[in-house]
C-alpha cells in the first residue's frame, strides 16, 4: 500500500466538463442551425419572414448564434474558440462563393464583415453565459444542461 496521499485539490479547482450527452445535444441544433442558415442563404428568393429587413443585421444575427451554439457544443475542448471562430469564417466565405453563382444572389464582402462581426458577439455571448452559468452553478442551478 502506498502511503502517497491523493491530491483532489486539482480536481477540486478544474470546472466540471460538460456531459457527453450536452454536448451532443448542442451539436445537433448546431447542425439543425447551419443547415436552415445554408438553405436561407443558398434560395433565390428565401421567405421574407426569416428576415429582420436589413441583410447585414441577418448575418450578423446568425453568426452570433451559430458561434455561441458552436462554442457550446465544443466545449472543454483545446483551443474551442479559435477552432470555432476559425471554422464559422470559413462557412461564411463559402457561402459568399457560393452566392456569387446563385441567380438574384450575390456574394459581398460587407456580408463577410458582418458574419465576423456576429462571430465576435457570439464568442463574448458564449463567454459570458458560461461564466454566468459558473456563478449560478453554485446554488445547484444548471441552466446549460439537459
Amino acid at each position: 500500500m502506498s502511503s502517497t496521499p491523493r491530491s483532489t485539490s486539482a480536481t477540486a479547482a478544474s470546472p466540471p466538463q460538460p456531459s457527453a450527452r450536452r454536448r451532443r445535444a448542442w451539436r445537433i441544433v448546431l447542425i439543425l442551425l447551419l443547415v436552415t442558415i445554408g438553405w436561407l442563404a443558398f434560395s433565390p428568393n428565401p421567405p421574407p419572414e426569416a428576415s429582420t429587413g436589413w441583410d447585414k443585421m441577418n448575418h450578423l444575427l446568425a453568426f452570433s448564434v451559430l458561434t455561441a451554439c458552436a462554442s457550446f457544443a465544443w466545449a472543454g475542448t483545446r483551443w474551442r474558440y479559435a477552432r470555432v471562430t476559425l471554422a464559422l469564417l470559413a462557412y461564411g466565405l463559402f457561402i459568399e462563393v457560393v452566392q456569387t453563382q446563385i441567380p438574384g444572389r450575390s456574394g459581398e464582402w460587407p456580408d463577410l464583415l458582418a458574419d465576423s462581426l456576429g462571430i465576435a458577439i457570439g464568442l463574448l455571448l458564449a463567454a459570458l453565459l458560461e461564466r454566468l452559468q459558473k456563478k449560478l452553478r453554485n446554488t445547484g442551478f444548471d441552466w446549460l444542461s439537459f
